[in-house]
C-alpha cells in the first residue's frame, strides 16, 4: 500500500479491524493456515489476509463458513455475525459522497479506527482542531471554483470528523505545527484569535498533546509538507502513514516507509518546544494577533 488508498469499502473500518483480529486469533488458536480457511470460502490466503486485516467487507456467508471451521458455537458466533453486519453498513461519511474524493474515504476510516494519531502540519492548523470560521477560509483557498453550499458542506464533514476527540473512547491526538501556523492570517484577526483560542481549550485536553516548532529551530520533517502517523490498538496492525497531494494521498504501511516517518516525527518532536511551553506559546500567539 505505497501509492494508492487501501479497499476500505464503505463501512466501518474500526468494526472491521475488530473483527479481522478476532477471526486470525480464532484461526491461529486452532492451528489453522491462511491457505486453508481461503480454501474454506473459496477464496485465497491473500483473501483471508486483507480480512483479518479490516481491509476488505465481510460477507456474511464467509464469516459464518470460517466459524464453522473453527469450531466457534453460540453465543460468540452469533455475536461475530452480528459484527459483520454492522460492519458493512455504509459509514457516516457516505453521505458527505458529492464532496468527498474517492480516495479520501479510507482516511476517514483509518481516523475514525486510530488510537494514536500523529501529524506534523506545516502550513494550517490540523483539521480535526478548526474552527469552523477557520476551516471556511482555508477551504475556500482550497476549493476556489466550489459553491459557498459545497463549501458549508465540507465544513460539515470536517465537524462531524472532529467528534473523534470528543467521543468516550477518543484517540490520543499528538501534533508537532510549525510556528507559520500560528503566523499565517487566515481569515483575518477575529477568526485567527477564534481558532487560537480553541487551540489553548484543545491543549488543556488530557488526550491532546500540541507541540510548536520555533522558526529558529528548524524541523526534520521531510521537505516541510504536512503527513500523518496513524497507529491502532490492535498490535497485529501495521502503522499507517497519510500524505496528501493536490489530486490524491499516499497510504504508506510497508515497515520501512514507516519507519522513515516515525524518525521525521520523533526528530520533529525533539526540535519543537516541549508540550508544556505550548500554553504560553499560544497564549503569545493570541497576544500578538491582539495587538
Amino acid at each position: 500500500m505505497t501509492s494508492a488508498e487501501p479497499d476500505y469499502g464503505s463501512g466501518s473500518t474500526a468494526l472491521r479491524i475488530q473483527l479481522g483480529v478476532r477471526l486470525r486469533r480464532l484461526r491461529q488458536a486452532r492451528g489453522i493456515s491462511r491457505e486453508t480457511a481461503g480454501w474454506e470460502i473459496r477464496g485465497s490466503e491473500s483473501k483471508i489476509s486483507r480480512m483479518e486485516l479490516g481491509r476488505v467487507p465481510f460477507k456474511e456467508r464467509d464469516v459464518a463458513d470460517l466459524l464453522a471451521l473453527y469450531g466457534v458455537g453460540e453465543p460468540e458466533s452469533t455475536a461475530l455475525l452480528n459484527l459483520a453486519r454492522r460492519a458493512n453498513a455504509p459509514a457516516w461519511w457516505r453521505q458527505f459522497g458529492e464532496v468527498v474524493p474517492p480516495w479520501y474515504l479510507s482516511y476517514l476510516g483509518l481516523e475514525e479506527a486510530a488510537s494514536l494519531i500523529r501529524s506534523y502540519e506545516a502550513h494550517f492548523v490540523p483539521s480535526l482542531l478548526q474552527t469552523p470560521d477557520y476551516a471556511r477560509a482555508v477551504l475556500r483557498r482550497a476549493h476556489a471554483a466550489a459553491s459557498a453550499a459545497e463549501i458549508e458542506r465540507r465544513i460539515e464533514l470536517r465537524r462531524n470528523r472532529q467528534r473523534v476527540l470528543t467521543r468516550p473512547d477518543p484517540p490520543q491526538f499528538w501534533a508537532v505545527l510549525d510556528e507559520a501556523v500560528l503566523r499565517r492570517e487566515i481569515g483575518g484577526r477575529e477568526v485567527m484569535r477564534a481558532q487560537v483560542r480553541a487551540l489553548l481549550e484543545a491543549a488543556e485536553l488530557p488526550h491532546v498533546r500540541l507541540q510548536v516548532a520555533r522558526f529558529h529551530q528548524g524541523t526534520a520533517a521531510p521537505a516541510g509538507f504536512p503527513f500523518a502517523i496513524m497507529r491502532f490498538a490492535e498490535p497485529e496492525l501495521s502503522d499507517v502513514v497519510y500524505v496528501e497531494q493536490l489530486t490524491g494521498a499516499l497510504y504508506l504501511d510497508k515497515p520501512a516507509d514507516v519507519e522513515h516517518y516515525l524518525i521525521a516525527m520523533e526528530r520533529a518532536c525533539l526540535e519543537a518546544e516541549p508540550p508544556e511551553r505550548t500554553i504560553e506559546i499560544l497564549g503569545d500567539a493570541l497576544h500578538q494577533i491582539a495587538s
